[in-house]
């Protein structure tokens, strides 16, 4: 078998600020390397964006500031670009597989319609407890997660209010939901959608390690404004959160290597069996 047969396009939506997403996402796609090579694409300042014929998965990152709001350049040829991947597979055998992480997931959603993003009332940041739906205990995203999980949030929008006739109408499905709050009349936000069999996407950051966030906080400005923001308690309970084994630890070290394997896997039995 060749090495690096399937070429991974890493869309940057991180608009040029310093992060550790990116780090992680290179870290993971990285245990793939004997099979699988990729290329970074700025899409926010460079308005940069792969040549669809050349890339065979798609991973959207997470980013700062407003999902309804753009540039009216990068953003309008970025939801071009996502028709594009979709019309291609509606025409092609070989399909395009995505990821859409956070801000990506968010302007997904409001793309194909399916819900309404609104600004939280305040911001999410932390570890999150995320709870399977129905048809999210059988996604093969969630393989291998418990029900409930755990991942790393950290946003300012959310997605709600789900409009499920267009739901319906695309097939897609709701296969993760917020932590149940029965202490406050918030409605639960929507964490992760199939869009299609090969578009998925989540609002929460599946790539976050605990390294890297335990790191982030020991920055003196970041932690006092996690306590001003959180309070002590809650910091502490983060800090726990972060160093249990069945944790975030394990929501990196399952959730976007399934959705790689699943695309990998996909791609090459269906070059196979076009080949023979």
């Amino acid at each position: 078998m060749p090495n690096k047969i399937i070429k991974i396009a890493l869309l940057d939506m991180y608009n040029g600020e310093p992060n550790q997403g990116m780090r992680c996402i290179i870290d993971v796609i990285n245990r793939f390397s004997p099979v699988i090579s990729f290329e970074i694409f700025d899409v926010r300042v460079k308005c940069e964006l792969p040549e669809i014929k050349e890339f065979d998965i798609y991973i959207s990152t997470g980013g700062p500031g407003n999902p309804l709001i753009g540039d009216g350049n990068w953003d309008v040829k970025y939801y071009a670009f996502i028709d594009l991947l979709n019309k291609w597979n509606n025409e092609n055998e070989i399909k395009k597989h995505v990821l859409f992480i956070c801000h990506s997931f968010q302007m997904a959603c409001l793309h194909f319609g399916l819900a309404t993003i609104t600004k939280r009332n305040d911001t999410s940041f932390g570890v999150m407890t995320i709870h399977k739906t129905k048809e999210g205990v059988t996604d093969p995203l969630f393989e291998g997660l418990a029900d409930p999980f755990y991942a790393i949030d950290s946003r300012d929008y959310q997605v709600v209010q789900p409009k499920l006739s267009v739901f319906a109408k695309k097939g897609a499905k709701i296969i993760s939901l917020e932590k149940i709050r029965d202490h406050v009349q918030y409605e639960r936000a929507i964490m992760a959608v199939r869009f299609t069999d090969y578009f998925v996407g989540t609002q929460f950051h599946p790539e976050a390690d605990p390294i890297s966030f335990v790191a982030h906080m020991r920055n003196k400005e970041v932690k006092e404004k996690i306590k001003e923001m959180k309070g002590k308690r809650k910091f502490r309970n983060m800090l726990e959160d972060l160093l249990d084994d069945d944790k975030i630890y394990r929501t990196n070290e399952t959730l976007i290597p399934n959705f790689l394997r699943t695309a990998i896997n996909d791609l090459m039995k269906t070059k196979k069996m076009l080949s023979n």
